[in-house]
């Protein structure tokens, strides 16, 4: 348990983007932020600042609650965000869980740009290389694709055998197809294949390079 944020920064916390977060306040108030683990600071100018997963709990609930709601992170999993690969018992949704994945999805579009050759975000980036199965899980949730829960129909995103390539499934053949061009769209090569035993049909998604 944590100390409630002041009520200046508590009006700042409010006063957050509704979608992305920004926020706007003092500098004592946003660094005030950043040290609970309420805010991070944007590493490229004009250096803004956004809630965190945490600082949009306190946000969602009442002011004398808020101290229970967002408890401070661990230094492990500070700033961890998840993407839905599918197969999840009953996961979170609403307002709050859209947000999230438009942050880490524009997180990541920004780690392309830091990261690539050329800033080019049209093509994943060397830590999507190394969690292929997050990393297109979370370009699938971002685009508003719907992840299986539990034994239910929706995609799964799996890791293969094979080097660099996870296996999209999905029951329902367009929504598949539909996964395979959200995958394309974000820079993977995507192939369509046929499982030997059930026929049933599948995507082979790998990052692309160029």
């Amino acid at each position: 348990m944590i100390r409630p944020p002041t009520a200046a920064q508590r009006r700042v916390i409010d006063a957050a983007d509704p979608v992305t977060g920004r926020l706007k306040g003092t500098d004592a108030q946003l660094a005030a932020l950043v040290k609970r683990g309420l805010a991070f600071r944007h590493p490229r100018p004009p250096h803004d600042h956004f809630l965190t997963p945490a600082g949009h709990r306190v946000r969602e609930t009442p002011t004398d609650r808020a101290v229970e709601a967002a408890p401070a992170p661990a230094a492990s999993d500070a700033g961890v965000f998840a993407a839905r690969v599918g197969g999840e018992e009953s996961p979170e949704t609403g307002p709050a869980r859209l947000r999230e994945v438009h942050s880490a999805w524009q997180g990541l579009l920004e780690l392309r740009r830091m990261t690539n050759q050329g800033g080019a975000t049209d093509r994943p980036c060397a830590w999507e290389r190394t969690h292929l199965v997050r990393a297109a899980a979370l370009a699938l949730e971002a685009a508003g694709h719907r992840p299986a829960t539990g034994d239910g129909d929706g995609y799964r995103v799996r890791a293969t055998p094979q080097p660099e390539a996870i296996a999209v499934h999905e029951p329902d053949l367009t929504a598949l197809r539909a996964c395979a061009a959200t995958l394309e769209k974000a820079g993977w090569q995507v192939s369509e294949h046929t499982e030997p035993r059930t026929r049933a049909r599948y995507v082979l998604a790998s990052p692309r390079r160029i």
